[in-house]
């Protein structure tokens, strides 16, 4: 597979996965991972690229899209919605670092734009967690200690 395919690919894996959308990137992160034709850096720099942008879209739609919330099309439950609410009411923008986690990550996330978080902030604690999570990932894939 050329490198600009893969690359493209999980880019937008890891984007989708990152919005509400049921989604995972982590798997082709490994398949790319261990077919080796692409450095591991530059791996771990897309999918994070891209899982931070899917993040910021939920940021963007929480900020600017929650009136509509009681609507049958709004991508989040309310009872997940309160969840993450509370969850972040509780721990504010530090719960930000669990962003990365499956189920509550992106319902955090968009909770974030709805409770008003400054863009530059989540997007620092959002990008740590995230990149985080993929070097971990890769670390193990590939036998490393960290």
């Amino acid at each position: 597979m050329p490198d600009i395919y893969a690359y493209l690919g999980l880019f937008s894996a890891a984007l989708a996965a990152a919005t509400l959308l049921p989604l995972q990137s982590e798997a082709l992160l490994v398949a790319l991972l261990l077919g080796g034709a692409q450095p591991a850096w530059a791996l771990v720099l897309v999918a994070s690229l891209g899982n931070v942008l899917g993040s910021l879209v939920n940021w963007w739609l929480g900020r600017y899209l929650q009136r509509f919330r009681g609507r049958r099309w709004f991508p989040v439950s309310d009872r997940r919605l309160r969840q993450a609410q509370h969850w972040y009411g509780r721990y504010g923008r530090w719960s930000l670092l669990l962003s990365w986690l499956p189920v509550i990550g992106d319902p955090l996330t968009l909770v974030a734009g709805i409770m008003r978080e400054p863009l530059w902030r989540f997007a620092l604690i959002v990008s740590l967690a995230k990149t985080l999570r993929y070097t971990v990932l890769a670390a193990a894939t590939l036998g490393l200690g960290l």
